[in-house]
C-alpha cells in the first residue's frame, strides 16, 4: 500500500513538472495522467483539471504559450523559478541555488540547462528522490509550500487564469504530503 502511494506521489510531481513547463503538443497526455492519478486521493481537484484540459485541447499552441509566458515569465510575482519567489534575485537566491546544484550533484540527477530553481526541474527531482529521503520533506516544507503560497496569493478565487486552479490544486497535494511526513514522525 505505501508503495503504491509512493509510486503514485512520484507520477504526480512528474506529471506536474510537465503541466508547469512551457506548454507542448502532448500537454493534454501529461494533464490526463495526472486526472488519473488525482481520482483517488483528491478528487476535489478532477473537476478542475478537466476544465484546465477542454482548455488545453481547445486553444492554439500559440496561444498557449503567450498565456503561460503571461503567467510565469512575464509577472514577477508568479515567476516560474522558486528562488526568485523566495528571495528575489538576491545573494539568497544565488545560495539557495547552489544548495539545490549540490543536492543534484549528489544525487546524480541532471538538471539539464534549466537554472537549479525552476519549479518544473524541482518536480523532475522530487520524482527521482527517495521518498525517505529528508532533504524532499525539506524542498517541500521550506520551498515549495511557501512558494506555492506566494504564486497562489496573486490571482483572485475568480481569476480567469487557466493556470490558477493547477496552482491551487498543487498547494493542496503539498500540504497533504507534508501533512503525511509529519504523521510519520509521530508514529
Amino acid at each position: 500500500m505505501e508503495n503504491t502511494l509512493a509510486s503514485k506521489q512520484q507520477q504526480l510531481y512528474s506529471c506536474f513538472s510537465f503541466i508547469l513547463d512551457y506548454p507542448t503538443l502532448d500537454l493534454s497526455k501529461h494533464i490526463q495522467n495526472c486526472v488519473n492519478l488525482l481520482k483517488t486521493d483528491y478528487p476535489e481537484t478532477i473537476e478542475s483539471l478537466e476544465n484546465f484540459q477542454i482548455f488545453i485541447k481547445e486553444t492554439p499552441i500559440g496561444k498557449l504559450e503567450e498565456i503561460y509566458t503571461a503567467t510565469f515569465d512575464i509577472n514577477p510575482a508568479c515567476h516560474i523559478f522558486a528562488g526568485h519567489i523566495l528571495f528575489g534575485e538576491s545573494f539568497k537566491r544565488g545560495s539557495f541555488m547552489a544548495a539545490l546544484e549540490e543536492e543534484y550533484q549528489e544525487r546524480n540527477f541532471d538538471k539539464g540547462k534549466e537554472l537549479a530553481d525552476h519549479i518544473p526541474i524541482l518536480f523532475r527531482f522530487l520524482n527521482q528522490v527517495d521518498l525517505n529521503d529528508t532533504f524532499l520533506e525539506e524542498l517541500i516544507a521550506d520551498c515549495l509550500i511557501p512558494v506555492f503560497e506566494k504564486m497562489n496569493a496573486n490571482f483572485q478565487d475568480d481569476s480567469t487564469n487557466p493556470y490558477v486552479p493547477i496552482l491551487r490544486i498543487i498547494s493542496v497535494m503539498l500540504e497533504k504530503i507534508a501533512n503525511t511526513f509529519e504523521k510519520r514522525k509521530t508514529k
